[in-house]
């Protein structure tokens, strides 16, 4: 009988084999690597990883594709996580650990934030998206499609979009075209250096009202000399100001702000 797709759960089912087989180029999967599929549905990629690994994670909201292939051909070569994403605890799986998968397009931008917590045990991501989405993930500084998203992945990822997949290679179509995207933590002690909660304060509210100034968005957040000393000038607006300058100010301000005094 014919899985139908689920609306709730955004599922849109990958059928077109050349697509599959580009994005396997791309990524070139190793035999020992560890490898976590994200929404392995009807399994159309988890069938081409399997010929390159010996052994994959999956993690699978859908009971019943998660019984299927808990039960099915390949059972001795998955571990089936069945839980939603957003609750997968990621540090559960033996770093450094490779990521990929077709996300569910009304929770990608919430999957991408939770993947950052585990960008320390990540070697690469490769996902499918709505290539709306990844026009904004790539996006350069003054250009429309430059915003939070930009800043806050740019920041921690070098990305590259690969390639366009159109509605068609999908079962059922989506209304959207799509395209897959590569995203590389950056090194270590670079995404250490960046205060995580100081730095997501400062882009939020510079791209709350995105086409005010500086100088009335960051009013309440970061003193106008300081913003100064970074070489920012308070006339701009959140668009102009690279992911770089950014990090540059939360680094400063997170200086300014009084450590919490040693506990005994």
């Amino acid at each position: 009988m014919k899985h139908q797709a689920r609306k709730r759960f955004g599922q849109h089912f990958l059928t077109d084999q050349s697509v599959l087989s580009n994005l396997i180029g791309e990524m070139r999967p190793r035999p020992d690597d560890t490898l976590v599929e994200i929404g392995p549905g009807l399994g159309a990629l988890t069938f081409w990883l399997l010929k390159a690994v010996k052994h994959l994670q999956v993690v699978e909201i859908d009971r019943d594709l998660a019984e299927k292939l808990r039960t099915g051909a390949w059972k001795n070569q998955l571990t089936v996580h069945e839980v939603d994403v957003l609750k997968f605890d990621f540090r559960q799986i033996q770093a450094p650990f490779r990521v990929v998968g077709n996300l569910p397009y009304n929770i990608s931008s919430p999957i991408l934030f939770a993947l950052l917590e585990v960008a320390d045990q990540v070697t690469d991501q490769h996902f499918m998206l709505q290539k709306e989405v990844i026009d904004r993930m790539v996006a350069a500084p003054k250009t429309s499609d430059y915003g939070r998203l930009s800043v806050m992945l740019q920041a921690y990822y070098d990305m590259d979009h690969l390639f366009d997949v159109p509605p068609e290679c999908f079962d059922p179509p989506p209304r959207v075209m799509s395209a897959i995207v590569r995203m590389v933590p950056k090194p270590a002690d670079e995404r250490a250096n960046i205060p995580h909660a100081v730095f997501s304060k400062v882009v939020s509210t510079a791209f709350s009202q995105r086409r005010k100034m500086l100088r009335n968005t960051w009013a309440d957040v970061v003193p106008e000399a300081l913003a100064q000393n970074a070489g920012i000038a308070l006339t701009a607006r959140a668009e102009e100001i690279a992911p770089s300058q950014f990090v540059h100010v939360a680094q400063m301000l997170a200086r300014l702000q009084p450590q919490e005094p040693p506990s005994h």
